[in-house]
């Protein structure tokens, strides 16, 4: 039996390549999970569609309170009855059903689906954001996450971790060498 000594300045230690592999793992998963749960906010408005998240339940139970719903432009004239439709109301996005799409008039007559009656003021077709095209439960409350200030300052100091992890298992191979 021959005994190998090491370098002087070297020691090989038991596992010494599997903290760094388990730090390149935590922080590449740490990393994956925030570009992933950017994605449903950022490709629905590359392929030209804008997002919303739900904050009422006046589309309940068609639309519940924290889906996102994306959201396609629209020529007003073309908007059927029974289409739901995001417009511009004072300072919010309100997401409805057109009841009547009154074209000479040039506008809506929309109503929530969980309301009793159609809304008191008509749509004019200049506060047409567009139709809903789609929408998806409880992804809204993760987008509403991301869009607040507290959200976003979250989002990168955990992109930060999953960088740290693998500058540090960069530095424990050095080490280990």
């Amino acid at each position: 039996m021959q005994n190998k000594s090491l370098p002087s300045g070297q020691r090989k230690t038991k596992g010494g390549m599997l903290i760094p592999a388990l730090c390149n793992i935590v922080g590449t998963f740490i990393l994956l999970s925030v570009i992933i749960t950017c994605l449903p906010a950022a490709v629905p408005r590359l392929l030209g569609y804008e997002v919303y998240n739900v904050v009422s339940g006046s589309m309940q139970p068609e639309i519940p309170v924290g889906s996102l719903i994306l959201v396609k432009p629209t020529a007003p004239e073309t908007v059927s009855e029974g289409a739901v439709i995001a417009f511009q109301s004072e300072d919010s996005v309100i997401a409805h059903r057109v009841m009547k799409n009154k074209v000479v008039e040039g506008e809506f007559t929309t109503k929530g689906d969980a309301n009793a009656k159609e809304d008191m003021n008509a749509v004019p077709y200049a506060a047409l954001i567009g139709e809903v095209a789609f929408h998806c439960p409880l992804i809204g409350e993760l987008l509403w996450v991301y869009t607040s200030t507290v959200g976003k300052i979250y989002a990168i100091c955990f992109a930060a971790c999953g960088v740290m992890f693998h500058i540090l298992a960069g530095r424990l191979r050095e080490r280990a060498r």
